[in-house]
């Protein structure tokens, strides 16, 4: 069911991409952080430690022993604190399961994927990078395109999401959670067949 017999302490990394610091928190960009809060929240996650320019947490979900990462690298380099983290818990790059926002869905979308490319999102590209392949599943959560094609894409996804918009990007939020708790219970075929927008 799972992609690689795990070798070490965790089944899993779930790993929320965002940026660390206070004037991020609320922003576009930042999706991948506030959905592994929600995650942890729900599943009841241990405190939060520091270890390779990461904040990391422990859980079980679904029976899986689960470690969620929080990059505190910045997002263009999460894959310099994700990389190493990996190795050092022998968890597989298939194994590595990525949130993150995503300008080509709609606020309130979700997408998973079993693997694929950067699709010009540095912080996925960082992770290619350091993992040394791009075969790891991942999570896209819709923020909504740019208002227009020359808006400047950085004030795009360092913005906030629109207050009308909320009701919708909180339950792709919510959305993720089960999503994640789906495929840790039977895979990703089925998470993906059911969350899929």
């Amino acid at each position: 069911m799972f992609f690689r017999k795990p070798g070490g302490q965790y089944d899993f990394l779930i790993v929320g991409l965002g940026n660390p610091g206070k004037e991020y928190e609320k922003t576009r960009h930042n999706a991948g952080f506030m959905a592994l809060d929600k995650i942890a929240q729900k599943f009841g996650a241990g405190s939060v430690k520091t270890k390779n320019k990461a904040q990391i947490m422990d859980c079980r979900i679904s029976g899986k022993r689960v470690l969620l990462v929080k990059p505190q690298t910045y997002m263009n380099l999460s894959g310099e604190a994700v990389g190493p983290l990996a190795r050092y818990y022998k968890v597989a790059p298939q194994n590595v399961f990525v949130i993150f926002d995503d300008i080509s869905l709609p606020v309130g979308g979700i997408r998973l994927r079993k693997k694929g490319s950067a699709g010009g999102h540095n912080g996925i590209k960082s992770l290619i990078s350091n993992l040394g392949t791009q075969d790891f599943p991942r999570l896209k959560i819709g923020v909504g395109a740019k208002p227009h094609p020359d808006a400047d894409l950085k004030n795009h996804v360092l913005g906030g999401i629109p207050k009308n918009e909320l009701p919708d990007f909180e339950k792709a939020l919510q959305n993720t959670v089960l999503a994640v708790e789906e495929m840790l219970k039977s895979g990703i075929e089925s998470a993906m067949n059911k969350f899929n927008s």
